[in-house]
């Protein structure tokens, strides 16, 4: 029955979260339920832009995967993805939900324009979720803890991402939501600062990542990057195979497995 309540509660937020993200960039930001006059506006938004990134960097170190595994009395370990899942997509209904627009509207797209902006839109966002189960959809949705608590097992992460989109960039998640950032129809002050912020996170946030990676997977990391370019696919063709450790090329380094003493974060997007 914890498994099952676990389950519900997170992908409810979980897709209240993706839809009110969603609607709220469209709509550049203009549209919201937040109502703090000015200027306290201006620090409630800030606060609310600040608070996602400061706290999914922490909850992905040793640190916050201790807390993590702390935070539920009973199968804490085991419910750490599905109760990571839940306090992220709080934070992202919260930014998106409670944010105060400015009433400041600086651009709109219509016509053949505002159709051709909106499926750059929509394909920015399929080129997330592709990234998403790329690299382990049931990790990134919070699946994983509940599903495996619902199993009575340990739960059994992903392996190092080397196929599907991983194969031409090594952050592709974080670029395909950078994308749904710059491809809105309507342009606001509101959601210029979200875009300019979030995506000097995706830039810097995986640096860290990288660094979780190469202590966890080691050499095989290091051929993987050493391979794939960091965020801009190369313009030359396919990209290079992955070099396994010993310089073989053509190795696909997923396919050993992760390090048996290797745990990953709750989730590593």
């Amino acid at each position: 029955m914890t498994a099952l309540v676990f389950g519900l509660v997170v992908h409810a937020i979980f897709a209240a979260a993706v839809m009110a993200m969603i609607v709220a960039m469209y709509f550049g930001m203009s549209m919201s339920l937040g109502q703090v006059p000015a200027p306290w506006s201006h620090l409630c938004n800030g606060l609310l832009l600040l608070q996602f990134p400061i706290t999914h960097s922490l909850l992905l170190s040793q640190r916050g995967g201790r807390l993590l595994n702390r935070a539920i009395p009973v199968h804490g370990q085991t419910l750490s993805t599905t109760t990571y899942a839940i306090v992220a997509s709080v934070q992202l209904l919260l930014l998106f939900a409670l944010w105060t627009p400015s009433g400041v509207i600086w651009w709109r797209a219509e016509g053949v324009l505002l159709g051709v902006i909106s499926a750059a839109y929509a394909a920015s966002w399929l080129l997330l979720l592709k990234a998403s189960f790329d690299a382990g959809a049931e990790v990134q949705s919070g699946a994983l803890g509940w599903m495996s608590l619902l199993a009575n097992r340990r739960p059994l992460y992903p392996d190092l991402p080397t196929g599907g989109l991983f194969r031409f960039i090594r952050q592709p998640i974080y670029v395909a939501f950078a994308l749904t950032l710059w491809t809105v129809p309507i342009w606001t002050p509101d959601q210029f600062v979200i875009a300019v912020t979030y995506t000097l996170y995706c830039l810097l946030a995986p640096k860290l990542k990288e660094r979780r990676f190469a202590a966890r997977y080691g050499a095989r990391f290091e051929a993987y990057r050493s391979s794939v370019p960091y965020a801009l696919p190369r313009l030359s063709g396919t990209t290079r195979p992955p070099v396994a450790p010993d310089g073989r090329a053509g190795h696909d380094p997923a396919a050993a497995g992760p390090p048996p003493s290797s745990k990953p974060s709750p989730a590593e997007t």
